[in-house]
């Protein structure tokens, strides 16, 4: 007899479905084709002990089983349970008349529990534009696959629990998610804020520009000045995540099983910290079979590299196309998949070696052209694409016993969400820009003019500084959102100086 059944493979952050069909004829021998790897192959032995346990055999015939699309590799052990449906359903141990409705994903133990997969919640997408009844999988991936609307989605414990569902046995009942409440309820709860922090007023000014236009920042200072401590608290004041983004995120994190046990939609921005012994693949994404990197983890949040030269300068350097076209493609020989990467870049990194240049009090060890030298394992191209470079100091022991709490999280916000409307206004005409940071060389001529004066005062910083036509743009970026911080809409001299002043690594004079 032969049957379908339907799973899914997972390319990028996109689902793609796949047929299996089994064919239980008169003959011994079991085949399995169409591309598996060595864990769908080793799924014979799951299913078998775990039909065993529950007093169901593999069928003791010739069994034929083809998973289409045959040029698609199948990865992984999420099919053993569309292969044991289908072997039962083919060999009529269960009533096979409903199997083909349903997308059915899951690993199977040895016991014939059911193990999380990966990836549900792009699946039940999929599962839903193709028009099936509903998707069953492990019930640990439930509450993410039943974000999405008109699909029912069965979360079982067991393959029993399976079983009895086709024979119309179980009582079952579908997973329901309330979207909108489940999100909103759990929206912009952090247990860290601004208002934590003491003094530093000038980092907490250039945190809140790079907020409201979405900049790329390096902070640079000694040790204990509170550069880890600020950029943890970044994310306080970020708007919270719309529907579409927090959907998006999901995805990503789906894929890479990053989700939270229970979790159904992520409703806080990502803030992501590698340490910096990290690959350039664990960076950016790939392996033999691609998985997203850090960088696509961060998406519609902040990546925060502590220590930036500590970095591998080839790991690095693999951020700067995605810095600026806001996807990472990786190709391989019969696939090409490509991730989102809108995210904030927050960096960190001593002075020097030593960590004490330009400290006020404590003296630098540092040899000569040892600081210099430092710096330049960030290269120049890295640099540029960098909007805004802030010296952090330490914070004296009058701010740091002050009783009074500095300004909170919310405040700062409220200010950024109305810097953010009005980039939103200006830019909503463009489905891919949101934010000042992402406009083209062509939308900069058009929404970053500047007057007579203006004019001069770039000239002067380009010749002195020796700015690149890259920093150029980037000063203007930032002046537009100083603007907007302001509520002013147009750029004036003050507003570009102030962009200026956070350029201060292009400055040859920094390291000696």
């Amino acid at each position: 007899m032969l049957v379908k059944t339907y799973g899914s493979a997972v390319l990028g952050v996109s689902a793609t479905t796949i047929t299996v069909e089994v064919n239980v004829s008169t003959g011994v021998n079991f085949y399995l084709v169409g591309l598996p790897d060595n864990a769908v192959k080793e799924s014979q032995q799951r299913i078998d002990s775990a039909l065993r346990q529950f007093g169901y055999n593999l069928p003791r015939k010739k069994v034929v089983v083809n998973m289409a699309p045959a040029d698609i590799r199948k990865e992984g052990s999420a099919y053993d349970l569309t292969l044991a449906i289908g072997m039962l359903a083919a060999s009529e141990q269960i009533d096979p008349e409903r199997v083909s409705e349903f997308i059915i994903m899951g690993e199977l133990s040895l016991d014939g529990s059911l193990r999380p997969i990966r990836g549900a919640l792009p699946i039940a997408i999929q599962a839903r534009e193709e028009g099936f009844k509903g998707f069953i999988l492990p019930r640990e991936n439930a509450q993410e696959a039943a974000v999405v609307n008109d699909l029912q989605v069965y979360g079982m414990d067991d393959i029993k629990q399976v079983i009895d569902f086709f024979d119309g046995k179980g009582g079952i009942e579908p997973t329901v998610v309330d979207t909108r409440k489940e999100f909103y309820a759990n929206l912009g709860k952090s247990d860290i804020d601004f208002s934590d922090v003491r003094g530093q007023e000038n980092v907490k000014r250039a945190m809140e520009i790079a907020a409201a236009g979405g900049h790329n920042m390096i902070m640079i200072g000694p040790p204990g000045a509170g550069k880890t401590m600020l950029a943890k608290r970044i994310g306080t004041i970020l708007p919270p995540l719309s529907l579409r983004e927090a959907l998006e995120t999901t995805k990503i994190h789906s894929v890479a099983g990053k989700i939270e046990k229970g979790t159904s939609l992520m409703s806080r921005r990502p803030f992501r910290s590698p340490h910096h012994t990290i690959s350039d693949v664990a960076l950016v994404g790939g392996g033999g079979y691609p998985q997203p990197g850090e960088i696509s983890l961060a998406h519609n949040g902040v990546l925060f590299l502590d220590e930036l030269p500590e970095f591998k300068r080839a790991v690095l350097e693999v951020m700067r196309q995605p810095l600026e076209d806001r996807v990472i493609t990786i190709s391989r020989a019969r696939l090409t998949v490509e991730y989102p990467a809108s995210f904030m870049l927050v960096a960190s990194m001593n002075p020097c070696p030593c960590g004490y240049y330009n400290h006020p009090e404590r003296e630098c060890v540092c040899g000569p052209g040892v600081v210099k030298k430092y710096l330049n394992r960030i290269s120049g191209p890295l640099l540029d694409r960098i909007d805004l470079h802030v010296e952090v100091v330490p914070v004296p022991f009058r701010k740091l016993s002050e009783q009074a709490a500095g300004e909170g999280s919310d405040r700062i916000r409220e200010r950024v969400e109305k810097a953010r409307a009005v980039q939103q206004e200006r830019y909503k005409g463009n489905q891919k820009v949101h934010t000042n940071a992402q406009i083209s060389s062509k939308m900069l001529r058009e929404h970053c003019k500047v007057d007579a004066s203006g004019s001069a005062l770039l000239k002067t910083a380009m010749e002195k500084l020796g700015l690149s036509a890259r920093a150029y743009d980037r000063i203007l970026k930032v002046a537009r959102t100083i603007a907007d911080l302001g509520g002013q809409a147009d750029i004036q001299p003050e507003h570009l100086a102030e962009a200026i002043h956070y350029r201060s690594l292009d400055r040859d004079t920094w390291a000696g």
